[in-house]
């Protein structure tokens, strides 16, 4: 099997010019015909000798596929399904919004942490994704060239992934890369701690965490995470951290009928958030089948956003994209497809 050239960073295509005996200055020709020329196939690399260029493809393509179906929602949500190896499969949500476009990308087939909200989780974890295949997501959308903002929300827990999420975060706001203000792009986690001390070290995006609750033994059975990265340790991890104007961290709270839409449960998160200068997005729950919790009721989700509003908090209350396509938040999953096979 050919190595795919796309999902590579620019030391990755450094070491593939040394070893075919290149030009040292081949290595960024390549990276700027992948990622600002938007090639699909390295005979159109121009400016690379016919010579350089045969040798490469031996051994090399540039790697792209496009999406195995593509469903559009009544909103205008797109949910994309791509084929990864021989029978599994990820989905990534394409969310249109005037004058910006939000892709959602997935970092796992499947997922390890087994939330009880979540569908993803329901169907186990099977691989951790490629560069390749967490990039060719955005590159091989026809609108690619519309998106405005990453979220790193799809299938799978990012950090779980880390190694591959940071190199390709890397090729999206490196010079020699797509160029994008990492302010456009945010990733999503639960809390694995050693793992989001990297992210926030060695990257410049924005950091969600996903909470859901403030009160431990609640979390615990929403999120068994919360046995091993108590969300407390979490919280503090952050607070330890110094953001800077141009870096955001915020939290993701699905609020759930009769179970973490109290009044108290608001006072609860203000007080565990005080000293971070943050946002929380209020996210309505999709049902998932088989999971007894419901979506809490609109006057009574308004009422907790104004609790927390009062407390300084600023809260907003995530809208609802793609429900009729499962591609809106908790919903991406490939469980059904894999048992029809």
């Amino acid at each position: 099997m050919k190595q795919k050239l796309f999902g590579k960073t620019l030391s990755e295509l450094q070491e593939i010019v040394n070893l075919n005996n290149l030009p040292k200055f081949t290595a960024k020709q390549i990276s700027e015909w992948l990622y600002k020329k938007n090639i699909s196939n390295i005979s159109e690399m121009s400016n690379i000798s016919k010579t350089a260029r045969e040798l490469l493809e031996k051994d090399y393509e540039i790697g792209l596929q496009s999406p195995i179906t593509e469903t559009i929602s009544s909103d205008g949500t797109k949910k994309c399904l791509y084929k990864i190896d021989e029978n599994k499969y990820i989905e990534t949500a394409y969310i249109p919004d005037k004058d910006r476009a939000t892709i959602c990308v997935s970092s796992q087939v499947g997922c390890k942490m087994n939330c009880l909200f979540c569908s993803t989780g329901k169907q186990g974890f099977q691989a951790n994704l490629t560069v390749n295949e967490i990039l060719n997501q955005y590159r091989s959308l026809p609108d690619f060239e519309t998106i405005t903002n990453f979220v790193y929300m799809g299938m799978g827990e990012p950090f779980d992934n880390l190694e591959n999420v940071l190199k390709s975060l890397e090729i999206l706001t490196s010079d020699w890369g797509y160029a994008l203000s990492p302010k456009r792009i945010t990733v999503s986690t639960i809390g694995i701690i050693p793992a989001m001390k990297r992210f926030l070290d060695e990257s410049k995006v924005h950091l969600a965490v996903s909470l859901h609750s403030p009160f431990d033994e609640e979390r615990q059975k929403l999120m068994p995470i919360q046995k091993k990265y108590k969300i407390a340790d979490v919280l503090a991890e952050i607070k330890s951290f110094e953001f800077n104007r141009q870096r955001r961290v915020s939290f993701e709270y699905i609020v759930f009928k009769g179970l973490n839409d109290s009044i108290s449960h608001a006072k609860e998160l203000a007080k565990i958030l005080n000293g971070i200068n943050c946002r929380i997005n209020l996210i309505k729950y999709h049902k998932v089948p088989d999971v007894p919790l419901e979506s809490t009721d609109d006057d009574v989700l308004l009422k907790f956003q104004n609790e927390l509003k009062r407390k300084g908090i600023v809260t907003t209350i995530r809208a609802s994209r793609g429900q009729d396509i499962d591609a809106a938040c908790g919903l991406l999953s490939t469980k059904q497809l894999l048992i029809n096979k």
